[in-house]
Parts: C-alpha cells; structure tokens; sequence
C-alpha cells in the first residue's frame, strides 16, 4: 500500500509501519542543511542553479526548494514563524573587524568569520548582570503574539497539508526554556543560579515559559486542525554526559517542560505530538521526556555515550519516536567514504525503524563540508534498505 506523505508520517508517529521509512531534510532548522552543502549538491545533481534562501540566519541554513523536496522525496515540510514587524532589540548583521556581528531580539549578542563563516556563534548573553526577579521584570522581552510572526502561517500550512499532502512541522519562536535562560544568562552564571540562586532561576524559566505559552496558544489558534508536530529544542547533554544532574534537572527544569507541553498539547484543537530536540549523551533523562509530553526525540546522537541505537529502541521504542539519528554527522557523513556511509544507514535503519516510531534524518543539520557524493550515498541507501 502506498502512503502520502502526511498518511506515512502520521502512521510512523502511531508507531505502525507505513510503507516506507520517511525521509526529513529541512523540515525544521534542527534537520536542515548549511547553504554550502546545499549549493554543492545542486551542482551535484546538475540542478538549476538558485539564489538561495536563508531559513535560519543564525545557522545559516538553506531553504530546500522545492524541486529537491521533489528530487529527494522528502516527506516534511517547515512552517516557522517570522521575524516580528517590531525590531525591539534585534540589531541587523554589520563587520566588526573579521567578523559579522549582530544581536538577536533577546539581545544576545553572535558573531560569524566573514572569512569562511559558516554560522553565527554566540558571544554574549542579554542577562549576565541580572541577579534579582526585578531584572527580570525590568528586561525588554519580546513579544511573542507580535502579528509579524504569523504572517502567511495558516497559509503555508494549509498548502502543505490539504494541497501537498506532506506533514509540516510547526517552529517556535526561539529556543527552548532552559537554553534561552542559559544563553540570555552566560553558561557559567546560570549554572551557578541553579545551583545557589533558585528563586532567580525559577523566576526566569517561568518568565520564559509564559511568553512561550503565550506564543504556542497564538500558533496553534492560527493554523487551526491541520497541525500534526510541533518543535521545541533544548540541549540537555555534552557528548559524555549530562549538562547538570538528573536531581538538579527533575527540580528546577522539568517542571517548566511539563507545564508547557501539557499547555501545547490542551490548547491544541487535535493530536499533536512534541517534537523536543536535544543533543548529546540524554539517555538518562529520556524518562523525564516522555513524562513531560515528549512524543518525538530528536535527534539520536549516535556517537554520543551511552546512546545505542539498538538499546534506546529496545528500551524506549514503544514510547517514543527516534527522528533523526539516521547517520553520524560528526565523523562519518562528513569524513567517511562513501561505503561507509551506507554500512552506517543500513544499521541505524536495523536498528531503530521496526515497528515504526522512526524518521530518517541525519544527526543533526548537513554541514557544509558534507561531500554531495556522501549525502546523496545516504540517501541512495535509505532508498533501497528504507522499505518495509
């Protein structure tokens, strides 16, 4: 039996098997692709040349146009909100000396080589001299229902599902609760909040998870029945090891996944599943996900401790689907030979599609030095091996 994409989608995320493994690239700015990779693999393919559009400027990520969606049978589309119409304290990209420099609406500061950038890295918090619930309260925060972020939603949605029959996931505004506290804050000092300054802590999470709320019961108004996955992302985890203990984790930011995604999933006018994006060695925490809400785990950092792939779908396959995780993007898309490749998409396929509950995708975003060559192996055997 043949499935649309939506239909191959929903099945997958019922954990049922469609009649074949979905394949994601650019649904989101989690599963994306830098703009060089994606220039090269048009060349690759001998594919019209395009001026090519950025998704997300902070990552400098393309937007996969849609004779590649086509090419490449990609079964997910990304509906994100836009920019606000009022600036507040976004600052657009200038040089500073080798680098472009700008300031994001929260007003964190980040900075790209103009020599060979690839993407913006992040060099100065908005918070990092707060230390009561006053400058919390006193902070310029952005509007999270400006009118802005919703122009052409429902449309976009609309065309995607009822006319293109694909899936579509639905994008937050920024990112997650405890990673905009520790962007906005500086590593360093709010790991110290959380650990001597929890009434501070807690206020900012919560700060942060109201204009969230706020955000997604506006979201979802907009695009109405037809949303099926919506995006939130945090990093919970290193390559080895959690960011914080599992205890300091339950107490002081699990509460505020919990309440939001229970928000999400009340406020919507159907089932939707979370989409939570998080990196690293999180095994011991996947139980606190799937308490809070979490249907989707992206990605599966294959290469990361303790994240096996066969393991994590022996133990937390019924519970939860695993998108992405397909192939390595650390070592093996980028460095590997061809075969290599393959032999690895031929086992993340053993190990995580029976059943259903898996999304092919690679790690994380295709890098820019990604070999087309590699990219299109990946894809060539998902082709083949990714039936069921």
């Amino acid at each position: 039996m043949s499935y649309t994409s939506f239909e191959r989608i929903k099945r997958t995320l019922e954990h049922k098997e469609p009649d074949r493994i979905p394949f994601d690239i650019g649904g989101s700015v989690l599963t994306g692709m830098n703009k060089v990779c994606y220039s090269n693999l048009r060349d690759y393919l001998k594919m019209p040349h395009k001026e090519i559009d950025i998704l997300d400027e902070m990552q400098q990520l393309a937007r996969i146009d849609e004779d590649m969606n086509k090419r490449l049978k990609v079964d997910v589309r990304c509906v994100d909100p836009l920019p606000p119409n009022k600036i507040g304290l976004y600052k657009s990209p200038v040089i500073d000396g080798k680098y472009y420099k700008r300031v994001d609406e929260w007003g964190i500061e980040w900075k790209m080589p103009i020599k060979q950038g690839l993407y913006y890295d992040m060099v100065k918090g908005s918070l990092t001299d707060a230390n009561s619930i006053t400058d919390i309260e006193n902070f310029p925060w952005p509007d999270p229902i400006n009118e802005g972020r919703f122009k052409n939603m429902k449309e976009k949605a609309d065309r995607y599902v009822f006319e293109d029959k694909k899936a579509y996931i639905l994008g937050r505004q920024y990112a997650g609760i405890w990673e905009t506290a520790l962007w906005m804050s500086g590593y360093e000092k709010f790991f110290v909040d959380m650990a001597i300054n929890e009434k501070y802590a807690h206020a900012l999470m919560n700060k942060i998870t109201e204009l969230k709320m706020q955000y997604w019961e506006r979201a979802l108004e907009e695009v109405g029945e037809n949303v099926l996955i919506v995006s939130e992302a945090d990093d919970l985890a290193t390559q080895n090891s959690l960011l914080c203990s599992v205890d300091m984790y339950k107490r002081l930011v699990h509460p505020y996944h919990k309440k939001l995604f229970d928000f999400i999933k009340k406020k919507a006018k159907n089932k939707v599943y979370i989409f939570y994006h998080t990196c690293g060695a999180c095994k011991p925490l996947i139980p606190y996900l799937i308490d809070e809400g979490v249907d989707i785990l992206n990605p599966v950092q294959v290469n990361a401790s303790d994240m096996d792939t066969k393991v994590l779908k022996r133990e937390f396959g019924k519970d939860i689907t695993f998108w992405g995780g397909g192939v390595d993007t650390q070592q093996v898309l980028p460095f590997g030979t061809p075969k290599q490749v393959r032999e690895e998409v031929k086992k993340r396929i053993d190990d995580l599609a029976k059943d259903g509950g898996f999304v092919f995708a690679a790690v994380h975003n295709v890098q820019g030095d990604v070999p087309p060559e590699n990219f299109m192996a990946m894809w060539e055997t998902l082709q083949e091996y990714g039936k069921y």
